[in-house]
């Protein structure tokens, strides 16, 4: 059974043998990769030790202390968050041993091709087909949108259509999609922070091996279920955050620099939000730990739902507070970013880009139906569509 003693005798040996000061970045994280110190609870071969997750904090802080390289997890994240537990759940062996390691360590950049033009918040009425074609490989056909990163992965997840005379629900495959196929095309979204970190994908007689395909054919929405799980996980606790850290801590800063801009009003509504923002953190600490006790389940709708909310009501206090100094904007130039920065731009940018908060990742809409159905037990909405062919549902 591996201990927190032997995690740092293992992260030694690690340092010892790799020091970060003469190591390339790249090394170093494959070595740490391969000595199973990237995600201690996965499997040993797989980047991890077969350990408790709640012991991974021991590994980064004795890697923190030596300055070691990261593998930069904002521009990572989707990988990190979505892709790769599923991988790992849904995977064949190898699939795991192919697509983990570059994962980890950054080489290899991942999408997320779910969304769809007419299927945002009706995720299971997508319309991209796939169908089996010669020699048993798929080809897929369709058009997916607000996809984060497409403009710098190599691989994407992906749902499909594979069987259009089955309910909605069950006639979906989950696919790894490989983004340098010349059936791919991908298209900014300027967004109105006048960057573009979202995309539209086209998707044209693009092929894809069965031998990346993740779980069987036509459980596709099963599959994608788990990473939806991760993601909410992923987006509104994933992260560990210090007392008053992220957005809270910088209106709190705030605060304490510029006195003459203080009002009673203003200092209420911070306390509020600084008490709700520490709630929230808290509440994350704990998702963490029922984390390390198993799989994610609906509680962390919950909290992708506080942080949307959390996010847009901070960043528009702030804004508030700052008066005229709040609506500046630094560069609206076209950009296609590598990732979001809330805590190191302007309080303009994060005003803007928290709108997207609540319909990223799932819309507030849909996971308030989740937390009413999933965790209160309240009766779900009356669904007419659930035993009607796709094909036959009106569009």
């Amino acid at each position: 059974m591996t201990d927190a003693h032997d995690l740092r005798r293992r992260t030694a040996e690690l340092l010892a043998a790799h020091p970060p000061v003469t190591t390339d970045r790249l090394e170093f994280l494959r070595a740490r990769f391969d000595a199973g110190l990237a995600w201690v609870h996965f499997p040993e071969g797989l980047g991890g030790l077969d350990a408790p997750r709640a012991l991974q904090p021991v590994v980064d802080a004795e890697l923190a202390a030596a300055d070691a390289p990261d593998n930069a997890p904002e521009r990572i994240g989707i990988g990190l968050g979505m892709a790769a537990p599923t991988i790992l759940r849904f995977g064949t062996d190898e699939q795991r041993r192919r697509f983990l390691r570059p994962l980890w360590t950054g080489e290899e950049v991942w999408c997320q091709l779910f969304s769809e033009p007419g299927a945002g918040s009706d995720l299971a009425g997508l319309a991209t087909r796939a169908v089996r074609g010669e020699g048993g490989d798929w080809i897929v056909d369709g058009q997916k949108v607000w996809t984060s990163s497409a403009h710098l992965a190599r691989w994407a997840i992906l749902i499909a259509r594979t069987d259009p005379d089955v309910p909605k629900h069950r006639g979906i495959t989950y696919f790894l999609c490989d983004m340098t196929d010349p059936g791919v095309e991908v298209r900014p979204l300027r967004q109105i922070t006048g960057e573009a970190e979202f995309n539209e994908v086209f998707l044209t007689g693009v092929r894809i091996p069965d031998a990346h395909r993740l779980g069987a054919v036509g459980e596709g929405w099963k599959v994608a279920q788990a990473t939806l799980m991760n993601e909410r996980v992923a987006i509104g606790g994933g992260a560990r955050t210090p007392r008053e850290g992220g957005m809270i801590g910088v209106a709190a800063a705030d605060w304490r620099a510029r006195p003459a801009l203080r009002t009673h009003d203003l200092h209420q509504r911070l306390l509020t939000l600084w008490v709700e923002a520490e709630a929230a953190r808290l509440t994350g600490e704990r998702l963490r730990q029922q984390l390390s006790q198993g799989r994610p389940g609906p509680e962390g709708s919950g909290l992708k739902l506080a942080f949307a909310r959390l996010a847009q009501e901070i960043s528009g206090w702030e804004v508030e507070f700052l008066a005229e100094d709040g609506l500046a904007y630094d560069d609206w130039t076209m950009r296609r970013p590598e990732g979001v920065d809330f805590t190191g731009r302007e309080a303009g940018y994060r005003y803007l880009r928290a709108k997207g908060n609540s319909i990223e990742g799932g819309t507030s809409e849909v996971l308030l139906n989740i937390v009413a159905e999933r965790v209160l037990g309240l009766p779900p909405e009356p669904r007419t569509d659930k035993d009607v062919a796709w094909k036959d549902l009106p569009r």
